[in-house]
């Protein structure tokens, strides 16, 4: 997937998440163990989400590829982010699945988004 796209994902989901009254603290957070796409606040709960783009499910779900790997390093990299921000918020690790088909608008995007989607 081209950076574009992947931008386009993120930017999806943050407009997503700050219509449900989301704070979007960061997008594209990094660290020596990799990258959170998005950090959001709300209610006491700081969510670090994990943006996956795809043109469609049909193969597999888009939530499938956050593998066990994958998980290890968001969560170390979301220690990262709490030893350098503080820990007043409880953490929630979600996933936000995006459907847009090549050359659709994405204002017809289809999403999913999982709270707790690690568990």
């Amino acid at each position: 997937m081209s950076k574009l796209r992947g931008r386009l994902g993120e930017e999806l989901c943050a407009a997503y998440l700050r219509r449900r009254g989301y704070e979007i603290l960061s997008v594209s957070y990094h660290s020596r163990y990799g990258e959170i796409d998005i950090i959001a606040a709300k209610g006491g709960v700081v969510a670090f989400v994990e943006v996956k783009l795809r043109e469609s499910g049909a193969f597999a779900a888009a939530l499938e590829a956050v593998d066990i790997h994958k998980r290890e390093r968001i969560r170390r990299t979301a220690l990262m982010w709490i030893s350098e921000n503080g820990d007043a918020l409880q953490p929630r690790f979600d996933v936000c699945e995006i459907y847009l088909p090549a050359g659709t608008d994405p204002a017809r995007a289809k999403i999913n988004y999982m709270e707790n989607a690690f568990e």
